[in-house]
C-alpha cells in the first residue's frame, strides 16, 4: 500500500510497454511498479492461444507469486493477407531472439508482393487485471486499425511502429507524436476500458465517517 492506494505491479518488462502504461496511469494516481521491481516475479509460459488467454494467464501467475494486484496484456500486430500473422507470436515473428529491426524485415519481406489495400492490418490488445489471489477481476480489448507502409518511418515507439500507418493521419505509429499514440493506440484504447475497474479496485477508500458522539 502507498499513502492508502494499492500499488499496481505492471506485468511486464517491455521498456516501451511499461512507459505507455505507466504514462496511461498518471491521472489515476495509482502507484504502480514494474516486474524489473519484483525479485520475486516468475516466468510465465504464454502457451494461450489468443491474446485474452496470454493476458489471463499472466495477470494470475504474477499476482499469485507476488501477493499484488497485477495488470498484464498481451498485444500484437495482426495482418490481414498473412491469415492474422504474426498475431501472438509478434514479438517472436523472425524467430529465437528476436528483434524489432529483423522482425519488421520479415514482415516487409512476407508483403513484399501485396500492394494498397491489400496491407491492411491492425494492433490488437487484450488485458487482464488480477487481484492478490490471482482471481481474474476484469478484462478488456482495444483495437487501432491501419496499414503496412513499404519501408520504415520515424523514430518513435517500438516494434513494429516504424511500419504501421495510421491512415486518418497518414503518418506511422513510429512518427506521431506519443501524446497522440497514448489517446488512439490500441493498449491506450483497451486501458481506458479497464478504467472503472482500477478506480473501483485500486482508489484509496473514502475516509469512515466519526462515530456518533465522536468529538
Amino acid at each position: 500500500m502507498d499513502g492508502g492506494r494499492a500499488t499496481l505491479v505492471l506485468g511486464s518488462t517491455n521498456a516501451g510497454k511499461l512507459r505507455e502504461l505507466a504514462d496511461l496511469l498518471v491521472p489515476l494516481g495509482i502507484p504502480c511498479r514494474s516486474l524489473a521491481d519484483e525479485p520475486h516475479a516468475v516466468e510465465v509460459e504464454e502457451t494461450g492461444g489468443s491474446f485474452a488467454e496470454n493476458a489471463a494467464l499472466k495477470a494470475t501467475a504474477q499476482a499469485r507469486a507476488l501477493g499484488a494486484w497485477v495488470l498484464a496484456e498481451d498485444s500484437g500486430l495482426v495482418v490481414d493477407a498473412l491469415g492474422g500473422a504474426p498475431g501472438i507470436y509478434s514479438a517472436r515473428f523472425s524467430g529465437a531472439g528476436a528483434t524489432d529491426a529483423a522482425n519488421n524485415a520479415l514482415l516487409l519481406e512476407r508483403l513484399a508482393h501485396h500492394r494498397g489495400a491489400d496491407r491492411g492490418a491492425h494492433y490488437a490488445c487484450h488485458a487482464a487485471l488480477a487481484d492478490p489471489a490471482g482471481g481474474i477481476v476484469a478484462t478488456s480489448a482495444g483495437t487501432c486499425a491501419g496499414r503496412i507502409a513499404s519501408a520504415p518511418s520515424g523514430a518513435g515507439g517500438f516494434g513494429y511502429d516504424p511500419l504501421f500507418v495510421v491512415p486518418e493521419y497518414h503518418r506511422t505509429f513510429g512518427e506521431l507524436p506519443p501524446a497522440v499514440k497514448a489517446v488512439i493506440s490500441h493498449r491506450a484504447r483497451a486501458l481506458r476500458a479497464l478504467i472503472p475497474a482500477l478506480v473501483r479496485h485500486l482508489a484509496p477508500q473514502a475516509a469512515a465517517p466519526p462515530a456518533a458522539g465522536a468529538r
